[in-house]
């Protein structure tokens, strides 16, 4: 679901986020080290499927996070490296898992693994990924942080469920579809960015404020994405555009279409979504529909209420380049709609 920025396109194309890569640039180069070094294995399908989607040029963000986190709260020892691992496998088994329910044929701007390998070996090696993902937390030795991503595994789990249970349904609410993107997308920022003052023996108050940056960036990230999959292009996405109208996806930007159109506009989402009923033109028709009512500015706006949000949890905390980096990263997210 994530949109792909190569480093170096990153770098010069999105500085707001240039900041927070350059802060953790030392322990996210131990962290990549130590996944290459956990996706081992002498079934040799298993490093090959992993790698393949490991190597291909996702901006790692999620465990920049834990690192930044840990940082922030004054973290000094190695747990958080296995941690930001940890978190990064998480992410990739859910990739890998999400091409197979949704059926996508790419990610991150090239085959999807399923396409390569086939449905089987995607999940497979998804589980596999999530075993060493506990392994690393195991070996932290801090049972609270175990807790949380273990919470936060299940918690993501019950959000593809959930997400199956109101697919292709044009009557899913918006209240229906934010619950859905919290457990899927959100939850994994939000549990990514507590287990940061979680090792680092911070207050009760700064891991509540640390995870509702996680949550609500989250949650921002998502909605930029779904707004991006109707108004971005290919090379931005990793994708091809329209890929969730494709897949019959309810997203934001077609609940604010439905319940905004006439009895008229209502049946062509029936039509194309609801039935899969996709002719020549659909797409750009829905685009126009989306226009028509506002619906991806919308979609946009929302995502930055929950932006301001994410900034107004780290109040907390002193000025510090990591809470500037950290401040830049939200502005990073929203950016990506421009």
């Amino acid at each position: 679901m994530g949109v792909v920025v190569s480093f170096e396109e990153r770098e010069k194309s999105q500085p707001g986020i240039e900041s927070l890569v350059g802060l953790t640039r030392a322990d996210m180069e131990r962290v990549n080290a130590m996944i290459l070094s956990r996706t081992g294995s002498e079934v040799t399908m298993i490093p090959e499927v992993a790698n393949h989607l490991i190597s291909s040029g996702g901006k790692r963000l999620r465990p920049m996070l834990t690192l930044a986190m840990a940082d922030l709260c004054g973290y000094r020892g190695e747990g958080h490296v296995k941690l930001a691992a940890s978190v990064e496998f998480m992410h990739t088994a859910t990739l890998l898992h999400d091409d197979v329910v949704d059926e996508s044929d790419m990610r991150r701007g090239k085959a999807a693994a399923r396409m390569l390998w086939g449905n089987e070996a995607s999940v497979l090696v998804g589980d596999f990924l999530l075993g060493q993902a506990f392994r690393m937390m195991v070996e932290v030795g801090s049972l609270r942080a175990l807790d949380i991503l273990s919470t936060a595994a299940a918690v993501i789990a019950e959000g593809e469920v959930l997400q199956l249970s109101v697919a292709k349904n044009t009557e899913t609410t918006e209240d229906e579809y934010l619950a859905v993107i919290r457990g899927k997308t959100a939850e994994l920022f939000a549990a990514a960015c507590e287990v940061g003052p979680v090792i680092a023996a911070s207050s009760k108050a700064n891991e509540a404020a640390c995870r509702s940056y996680g949550l609500n960036l989250g949650i921002a990230f998502q909605l930029i994405d779904d707004a991006l999959d109707y108004g971005g292009v290919a090379a931005k996405l990793g994708k091809n555009t329209g890929d969730d109208f494709r897949e019959g996806k309810i997203t934001l930007p077609v609940v604010l279409s439905f319940r905004r159109g006439s009895d008229e506009e209502r049946a062509f989402w029936k039509r194309t979504l609801q039935d899969g009923t996709i002719a020549d033109g659909d797409l750009e028709q829905a685009q126009t529909l989306m226009r028509k009512h506002a619906a991806l500015q919308d979609t946009i706006e929302r995502a930055k209420h929950y932006a301001k949000m994410a900034k107004d949890a780290l109040g907390l905390f002193p000025a510090s380049p990591m809470k500037q980096a950290l401040n830049d990263a939200v502005d990073f997210c929203i950016a990506r709609a421009h």
